[in-house]
């Protein structure tokens, strides 16, 4: 008995020093990464305003800068905070289906699908965005051009599900013709404006730049959060305790949080250089809409389970499917667009470098 003890104890020791061991095998078996530099080591294009250092230098192998998820960098926390709401998101997701046995064939499980999967989709099209766009100066549009195509189909994820499953009865009276339609075109606009902004100024970035973004997107969160905030009105005003209008909630208030740090480089505005790779305006922006999503994801989640009755007797498997058809024509002009542009830029480049 003894004999077994010290063998085990012995075999606890060993496997603590190899956990102890375990950063220095990951440090080794990791390429080696270049470090960060400052503002004035990189092309104007990757500047921030008021972050001074902290950026990854361009022109290396593909490797470096995947690994540089790894690595402290002012791009990091982006990274990061959008990694773990996609993880999060699609873990949810997955206890839902495990508990509630989700009809895949369903149409009344179609609209969820898509707005999970755009979810999904605009989460690791950010994170990608920022974590690969160092690269160069092609690399930089390509993927931020790709993040706002990830934009503009959450977007209409996100009106998908508020129609079907969120809106009350006098707000569908009244919108159900045109609704979805007007948000389809409201996201393109949105992915169009950001694209162009992108496209056509350059830094130091005018005013004007931030006013081709936020509008479009300002827009299209106005009509796309239209069903959910008149239910949320109503149901304060009258008392009521619904668990989803009180997630449904707290998606609004995130949701104008995050977006005033999008719009605003606060605090770096007033501690520039201090806030250089953890606390700056668009890591706030990023913490603040990851957790607007999964207050979403919640509240249509339980309007999904409590409101299945109220959608089907308003919708037929057709009209399901059209309006669900119209996100795939959404993805491929966006997507259009953003090539459109893209291709524009890579000659604007090519003759910059000739």
């Amino acid at each position: 008995m003894t004999t077994a003890i010290l063998e085990r104890l012995s075999t606890l020791s060993v496997s603590g020093q190899h956990l102890r061991r375990l950063p220095k095998i990951l440090e080794d078996g990791l390429p080696k990464m270049p470090g960060t530099v400052l503002e004035t080591d990189v092309p104007q294009l990757f500047r921030e305003p008021y972050i001074h250092a902290g950026y990854r230098p361009t022109g290396h192998e593909w490797r470096y800068y995947f690994f540089s998820l790894f690595q402290k960098h002012n791009e990091v926390v982006n990274v990061w905070t959008h990694l773990l709401a996609a993880l999060a998101v699609l873990l949810r997701f997955w206890a839902f289906v495990e508990a509630e046995g989700l009809p895949w064939t369903s149409a009344h499980a179609l609209p969820l699908l898509l707005y999970v999967l755009s979810s999904i989709t605009y989460l690791t099209f950010s994170l990608l965005a920022h974590l690969l766009q160092s690269k160069s100066e092609l690399s930089h549009y390509t993927f931020y051009f790709v993040d706002y195509v990830g934009v503009s189909v959450y977007q209409y994820g996100s009106a998908l599900v508020h129609f079907f499953y969120t809106s009350d009865q006098a707000w569908y009276e009244h919108f159900w013709l045109f609704f979805l339609p007007a948000a389809a075109f409201c996201g393109w606009l949105s992915c169009a404006g950001c694209c162009y902004a992108k496209y056509r100024y350059c830094r130091p970035y005018p005013v004007m730049r931030k006013i081709c973004q936020v509008v479009p997107a300002g827009l299209a969160f106005i009509l796309d959060i239209s069903p959910v905030a008149h239910r949320v009105v109503l149901c304060h005003l009258s008392g009521c305790q619904e668990q989803a209008v009180w997630y449904h909630s707290l998606q609004i208030v995130f949701f104008l949080v995050s977006a005033y740090f999008f719009s605003c480089p606060v605090p770096e505005k007033y501690f520039p250089g201090s806030c250089d790779i953890v606390g700056h305006g668009h890591q706030i922006f990023h913490a603040f809409l990851s957790v607007c999503t999964l207050s979403q994801l919640e509240a249509i989640l339980l309007d999904y389970r409590g409101r299945q009755e109220i959608f089907l007797q308003r919708h037929s498997p057709l009209s399901i499917y059209m309006a669900c058809l119209s996100f795939f024509f959404l993805v491929t002009c966006s997507a259009a667009t953003a090539a459109f542009l893209r291709q524009k830029i890579k000659a604007r480049l090519t003759k910059k470098d000739s």
